[in-house]
């Protein structure tokens, strides 16, 4: 029986369904909350302070640190990016800094799509419906509907609201 299921089955999509599984429990352990339909394609990692609304997908999303992180609805994060919610002080009683963090909460709203190989740095709120092209630096504030991209990342472009604020009618089920 192993033997017919083997042929019918690639070991090699075993091991990676296995791994997703494995994955998405130490997800399930670690975060603080999980809306339904969480999805994880790639290995990625939260922290402990980490919200993770509905519909949200990973694809090897790394989220340090010990401030609170917020992915809202509908959230997909492209691969090998990082979000890091703390940071180092800097004038504090040592140089270059002291073995104290900072920590500083990180939001994302609903809708957002972050590229490959995004940095988003403490402190950080993305509007509904942005969207951060592959390889930016995003600190700060990034508007609603904005598309942003670039080190520091910088709002380039906005989205067609009147057609963004139709699809996301659709979605009734959030």
């Amino acid at each position: 029986m192993i033997k017919i299921l083997s042929c019918l089955i690639p070991i090699k999509s075993l091991r990676r369904i296995f791994r997703q599984f494995c994955n998405s429990i130490q997800i399930l352990f670690t975060a603080k909350s999980i809306g339904k339909n969480f999805y994880c394609g790639k290995f990625s990692t939260v922290n402990k302070n980490t919200v993770i609304k509905n519909h949200v997908k990973l694809n090897g999303l790394h989220i340090s640190g010990e401030g609170r992180v917020v992915l809202g609805n509908y959230f997909v994060a492209g691969f090998d990016s990082q979000i890091i919610s703390d940071t180092h002080n800097y004038e504090g009683n040592d140089l270059p800094y002291d073995n104290t963090m900072i920590n500083k909460d990180i939001e994302i709203g609903d809708f957002v799509w972050i590229g490959a190989r995004v940095i988003i740095l403490p402190g950080t709120k993305i509007g509904e419906g942005a969207i951060i092209q592959a390889g930016a630096v995003v600190h700060g504030n990034i508007p609603p509907c904005a598309i942003a991209g670039g080190n520091p990342a910088k709002v380039f472009k906005y989205r067609n609201v009147k057609h963004f604020l139709q699809l996301k009618a659709l979605k009734k089920d959030i």
